[in-house]
Protein backbone atom coordinates (compact mmCIF):
# COMPACT_ATOMS: atom_id res chain seq x y z
CA UNK A 1 0.00 0.00 0.00
CA UNK A 2 1.04 3.43 -0.90
CA UNK A 3 2.40 5.18 2.37
CA UNK A 4 2.10 9.56 2.30
CA UNK A 5 4.42 11.16 4.79
CA UNK A 6 3.25 14.37 5.97
CA UNK A 7 0.42 16.34 7.71
CA UNK A 8 -3.08 17.53 5.82
CA UNK A 9 -3.06 20.81 6.08
CA UNK A 10 0.88 21.48 4.12
CA UNK A 11 -0.09 22.21 1.04
CA UNK A 12 2.53 20.34 -0.71
CA UNK A 13 0.96 17.36 0.80
CA UNK A 14 -2.41 18.59 -0.81
CA UNK A 15 -0.94 18.77 -3.75
CA UNK A 16 -0.06 14.85 -3.30
CA UNK A 17 -3.30 13.92 -2.01
CA UNK A 18 -5.37 15.35 -4.27
CA UNK A 19 -3.51 13.30 -6.80
CA UNK A 20 -3.41 9.98 -4.90
CA UNK A 21 -7.67 10.89 -4.38
CA UNK A 22 -7.88 11.26 -8.48
CA UNK A 23 -6.13 7.54 -9.23
CA UNK A 24 -8.15 6.01 -6.12
CA UNK A 25 -5.24 4.68 -5.21
CA UNK A 26 -5.38 2.95 -1.26
CA UNK A 27 -2.96 4.53 0.79
CA UNK A 28 -2.38 5.53 4.50
CA UNK A 29 -1.24 8.83 5.01
CA UNK A 30 1.37 9.71 8.58
CA UNK A 31 0.88 13.01 10.13
CA UNK A 32 4.38 14.23 10.00
CA UNK A 33 6.07 17.88 10.17
CA UNK A 34 4.73 20.77 12.03
CA UNK A 35 2.85 20.19 15.16
CA UNK A 36 3.61 16.53 14.52
CA UNK A 37 7.33 16.51 14.22
CA UNK A 38 8.98 13.20 12.91
CA UNK A 39 10.77 14.66 10.69
CA UNK A 40 14.55 14.17 12.44
CA UNK A 41 13.99 10.31 13.36
CA UNK A 42 16.59 7.77 11.73
CA UNK A 43 14.11 6.47 9.85
CA UNK A 44 12.60 9.29 8.03
CA UNK A 45 15.70 11.02 7.57
CA UNK A 46 16.90 7.52 5.38
CA UNK A 47 13.57 8.83 3.38
CA UNK A 48 14.22 12.24 2.71
CA UNK A 49 17.34 13.91 3.81
CA UNK A 50 15.92 17.38 3.30
CA UNK A 51 13.56 16.44 6.40
CA UNK A 52 10.52 18.20 5.05
CA UNK A 53 7.56 16.78 3.59
CA UNK A 54 5.75 15.14 1.45
CA UNK A 55 7.59 11.89 1.00
CA UNK A 56 5.72 8.56 -0.40
CA UNK A 57 7.05 5.34 -0.06
CA UNK A 58 5.81 2.86 -3.57
CA UNK A 59 6.31 -0.45 -1.93
CA UNK A 60 10.51 -0.07 -2.37
CA UNK A 61 10.07 3.38 -4.46
CA UNK A 62 10.65 6.46 -2.12
CA UNK A 63 9.79 10.07 -3.62
CA UNK A 64 10.08 13.51 -2.42
CA UNK A 65 9.03 16.83 -3.42
CA UNK A 66 5.36 17.20 -4.17
CA UNK A 67 5.62 17.72 -8.11
CA UNK A 68 8.08 14.74 -8.67
CA UNK A 69 5.74 12.96 -6.44
CA UNK A 70 2.81 14.05 -8.52
CA UNK A 71 5.27 13.25 -11.80
CA UNK A 72 5.58 9.62 -10.62
CA UNK A 73 1.78 8.88 -9.46
CA UNK A 74 0.33 10.33 -12.70
CA UNK A 75 3.44 7.99 -14.86
CA UNK A 76 2.43 5.12 -13.13
CA UNK A 77 -1.03 4.93 -11.88
CA UNK A 78 -2.30 7.34 -14.44
CA UNK A 79 -1.22 7.06 -17.98
CA UNK A 80 -3.76 8.74 -20.22
CA UNK A 81 -5.55 10.59 -17.69
CA UNK A 82 -3.35 12.62 -15.44
CA UNK A 83 -0.57 11.55 -17.30
CA UNK A 84 -0.78 12.47 -21.32
CA UNK A 85 1.05 9.78 -22.94
CA UNK A 86 2.06 12.22 -25.70
CA UNK A 87 5.75 14.03 -24.69
CA UNK A 88 4.68 16.84 -26.10
CA UNK A 89 1.64 17.21 -24.72
CA UNK A 90 2.66 16.16 -21.42
CA UNK A 91 5.11 19.27 -22.15
CA UNK A 92 2.73 21.62 -21.80
CA UNK A 93 1.88 20.29 -17.97
CA UNK A 94 5.29 19.82 -17.40
CA UNK A 95 5.91 23.62 -18.12
CA UNK A 96 2.68 24.64 -15.63
CA UNK A 97 4.12 22.27 -13.11
CA UNK A 98 7.53 23.66 -12.98
CA UNK A 99 5.79 27.66 -12.89
CA UNK A 100 3.90 27.09 -10.05
CA UNK A 101 7.04 26.01 -8.66
CA UNK A 102 9.52 28.42 -9.35
CA UNK A 103 7.35 31.37 -9.85
CA UNK A 104 4.10 31.19 -8.38
CA UNK A 105 4.76 29.70 -5.19
CA UNK A 106 7.75 32.00 -3.65
CA UNK A 107 4.98 35.13 -3.57
CA UNK A 108 2.18 32.77 -2.51
CA UNK A 109 3.73 30.69 -0.09
CA UNK A 110 5.90 34.20 1.21
CA UNK A 111 1.95 36.02 1.75
CA UNK A 112 0.53 32.84 3.32
CA UNK A 113 3.87 32.91 5.94
CA UNK A 114 3.59 36.42 6.20
CA UNK A 115 -0.33 36.72 6.88
CA UNK A 116 -0.98 33.77 8.36
CA UNK A 117 2.09 31.68 9.80
CA UNK A 118 3.38 34.95 11.22
CA UNK A 119 1.73 36.28 14.60
CA UNK A 120 -0.32 39.26 14.02
CA UNK A 121 1.69 41.35 16.47
CA UNK A 122 5.17 40.35 13.98
CA UNK A 123 2.93 41.29 11.05
CA UNK A 124 4.46 44.04 8.35
CA UNK A 125 1.16 45.43 6.76
CA UNK A 126 3.14 46.88 4.14
CA UNK A 127 5.12 43.75 3.35
CA UNK A 128 1.21 41.70 2.83
CA UNK A 129 0.59 44.38 0.73
CA UNK A 130 3.53 44.16 -1.46
CA UNK A 131 3.68 39.90 -1.55
CA UNK A 132 -0.31 40.32 -2.07
CA UNK A 133 0.58 42.40 -5.59
CA UNK A 134 2.75 40.50 -6.59
CA UNK A 135 0.68 37.40 -5.87
CA UNK A 136 -2.03 38.81 -7.56
CA UNK A 137 0.41 39.23 -10.92
CA UNK A 138 0.71 35.82 -11.00
CA UNK A 139 -2.99 34.92 -10.52
CA UNK A 140 -4.19 37.19 -13.40
CA UNK A 141 -1.72 34.96 -15.46
CA UNK A 142 -3.77 32.19 -14.34
CA UNK A 143 -6.72 33.91 -15.65
CA UNK A 144 -5.88 34.95 -18.77
CA UNK A 145 -4.97 31.54 -19.34
CA UNK A 146 -8.00 29.74 -18.22
CA UNK A 147 -10.21 32.72 -20.51
CA UNK A 148 -9.14 30.44 -23.73
CA UNK A 149 -9.41 26.88 -22.25
CA UNK A 150 -10.80 25.02 -19.51
CA UNK A 151 -8.02 23.82 -18.10
CA UNK A 152 -4.06 24.54 -17.84
CA UNK A 153 -3.01 22.01 -20.16
CA UNK A 154 -5.84 22.40 -23.02
CA UNK A 155 -9.32 20.59 -22.81
CA UNK A 156 -9.34 17.78 -20.23
CA UNK A 157 -8.01 18.05 -16.27
CA UNK A 158 -4.51 16.69 -16.67
CA UNK A 159 -1.74 16.80 -13.12
CA UNK A 160 -0.79 20.52 -14.89
CA UNK A 161 -3.77 21.91 -12.92
CA UNK A 162 -2.70 20.36 -9.75
CA UNK A 163 -0.24 22.35 -8.19
CA UNK A 164 -1.74 25.72 -9.07
CA UNK A 165 -5.17 24.62 -8.58
CA UNK A 166 -4.02 23.67 -4.75
CA UNK A 167 -3.77 27.24 -3.73
CA UNK A 168 -7.23 28.75 -4.60
CA UNK A 169 -8.89 27.71 -1.50
CA UNK A 170 -6.44 29.79 0.33
CA UNK A 171 -6.18 32.78 -2.13
CA UNK A 172 -9.53 33.20 -1.60
CA UNK A 173 -8.71 34.07 1.58
CA UNK A 174 -5.33 35.50 1.12
CA UNK A 175 -6.48 37.79 -2.03
CA UNK A 176 -9.68 39.60 -0.70
CA UNK A 177 -9.73 43.06 -2.29
CA UNK A 178 -8.16 42.45 -5.51
CA UNK A 179 -9.91 42.77 -8.56
CA UNK A 180 -12.34 39.74 -9.58
CA UNK A 181 -10.72 37.30 -12.11
CA UNK A 182 -13.34 35.81 -14.00
CA UNK A 183 -12.01 32.78 -15.73
CA UNK A 184 -9.97 31.41 -12.41
CA UNK A 185 -13.30 31.93 -10.69
CA UNK A 186 -14.67 29.18 -13.08
CA UNK A 187 -11.78 27.00 -13.04
CA UNK A 188 -12.35 27.05 -9.22
CA UNK A 189 -15.85 26.05 -9.92
CA UNK A 190 -15.00 23.43 -11.87
CA UNK A 191 -11.95 21.94 -9.77
CA UNK A 192 -14.47 21.80 -6.88
CA UNK A 193 -16.76 19.60 -8.68
CA UNK A 194 -13.55 16.89 -8.12
CA UNK A 195 -14.61 15.14 -5.05
CA UNK A 196 -10.43 14.27 -4.66
CA UNK A 197 -10.43 18.64 -4.70
CA UNK A 198 -12.94 19.25 -1.87
CA UNK A 199 -11.33 16.19 0.36
CA UNK A 200 -7.81 16.93 0.74
CA UNK A 201 -7.34 20.62 -0.20
CA UNK A 202 -10.04 22.83 1.20
CA UNK A 203 -8.63 21.85 4.43
CA UNK A 204 -8.88 24.09 7.22
CA UNK A 205 -5.19 25.49 8.02
CA UNK A 206 -6.02 27.12 11.43
CA UNK A 207 -3.40 24.79 13.47
CA UNK A 208 -0.63 26.90 11.48
CA UNK A 209 -2.03 30.08 12.17
CA UNK A 210 0.49 32.52 14.20
CA UNK A 211 2.41 29.36 13.94
CA UNK A 212 6.43 30.02 12.53
CA UNK A 213 7.90 26.54 13.37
Amino acid sequence: MLQVYGRASSINVQKVMWAVGELALPHRRHDLGGQYGGLDTPDYKAKNPHRRVPTIEDGGTVVWESNAIIRYLAARYGSGTLWDVDPGARAKADQWMDWMQTTLAPDFYGLFWAAVRTPVAQQDAAAIAALRQRALKHFQLLDATLSTRPWLAGERFTMADIPAGATLFRWQELGQGTPPLPALADWHRRLRERPAFRQHVEVSYEELRGRLG
